[in-house]
């Protein structure tokens, strides 16, 4: 070959480098549909989405580059709300869902018989029909259980512990989500030995239970057991603020209600669950099938307090109860 071809040739070839490298097949992009039982543009969404980003990054998933998130918030409990976004989510065609509670699970179940799903926050997924049972979950649905309904009987201890003088109190509840069957009937069973007597209101929207409530504030020696449901969560800026307003000592399920101005709350850590489910989502990403994955039951309750509701309320909560707390809200 003379060397003005060879010089010609090499020169072709390593012109086309770069094109061939940038000819590559790019990394396949996954698509993960969220659903979550708040709005988008309430203050703890991002902050648990980005709980669920930071563990997909750890695991080496970055939005952009392999992964894209197609995410939906309903701000409210009505099923319509949840419904619609499910469908909008199934239309997208994603390879994966991660639903909030029992009021996203069954709508995007329905949407889309065959997506895998990731469920944070579900209190009951074995009596709701989702899995077969906790250890093999059996179908396309696996995730992470909020607690048993049994924690109930916790949020009523906690109340005679921080104002022994309780003697009624008012349950805040959802009367079309079935969970609250459950924990309404834990609640039932310990009462009587706390000598306090329950007055259920069934409430769904915030007119509803500003009524309620402030009905039920008349009374004397009252407190209130707010119930882990979509509405409580979503209506919690105005649920905090009618107890305070009407001087009801109040236990909540989730710190974000103590966030909110809240009392006392005791339950799990929803923002890791998110952090948690990366860890499913993956491994479904990956191949492996949620009817292997087990359901997984949270392993840590939190409790915090906020003792400036606290002494506007004139409550002096107990040094044994303080020191017990993981947080406390000065």
């Amino acid at each position: 070959m003379r060397r003005r071809e060879f010089l010609a040739l090499t020169s072709s070839a390593a012109a086309a480098w770069p094109l061939a490298a940038r000819a590559q097949p790019r990394e396949r992009v996954r698509r993960v549909g969220v659903l979550t039982n708040l709005a988008a543009d309430d203050p703890e969404t991002p902050v648990r989405l980005a709980a669920f980003l930071q563990g997909m990054r750890e695991l080496g998933w970055t939005v952009g580059r392999n992964i894209r998130i197609d995410q939906r918030g309903s701000g409210t409990a009505a099923a319509e709300r949840f419904r619609q976004y499910a469908a909008e989510l199934a239309a997208l065609a994603p390879d994966v869902v991660l639903a909030h509670g029992t009021s996203a699970v069954a709508p995007v179940q329905q949407a889309n018989r065959d997506v895998p799903i990731v469920f944070v926050s579900v209190s009951d997924p074995v009596g709701a029909g989702y899995v077969a049972s906790l250890a093999r979950p059996g179908g396309n649905i696996t995730g992470f259980m909020l607690y048993e309904y049994g924690i109930s009987a916790k949020w009523l201890e906690l109340l005679k512990q921080i104002v022994p003088g309780v003697t009624r109190a008012a349950i805040l509840r959802d009367p079309t989500q079935p969970v609250g069957i459950g924990m309404l009937g834990a609640l039932q069973s310990v009462a009587p030995s706390f000598g306090v007597e329950l007055s259920p209101i069934d409430a769904r929207d915030p007119a509803e239970m500003e009524r309620a409530i402030a009905a039920f504030a008349r009374g004397s020696n009252g407190g209130l057991i707010v119930l882990a449901q979509t509405s409580t969560s979503v209506h919690r800026e105005m649920i905090t603020a009618a107890a305070a307003r009407h001087r009801l000592p109040a236990v909540y399920p989730y710190r974000l209600f103590i966030s909110s101005g809240g009392l006392i709350s005791y339950g799990p850590d929803q923002t890791d669950q998110y952090r948690l489910a990366a860890g499913y989502v993956d491994r479904i990403l990956k191949g492996e099938k949620p009817a292997d994955l087990p359901v997984q039951a949270p392993t840590k309750y939190e409790l915090v307090i906020n003792l400036k509701t606290a002494k506007a309320l004139g409550i002096e909560v107990p040094a044994t109860v303080r020191a017990r707390a993981d947080e406390v809200i000065e």
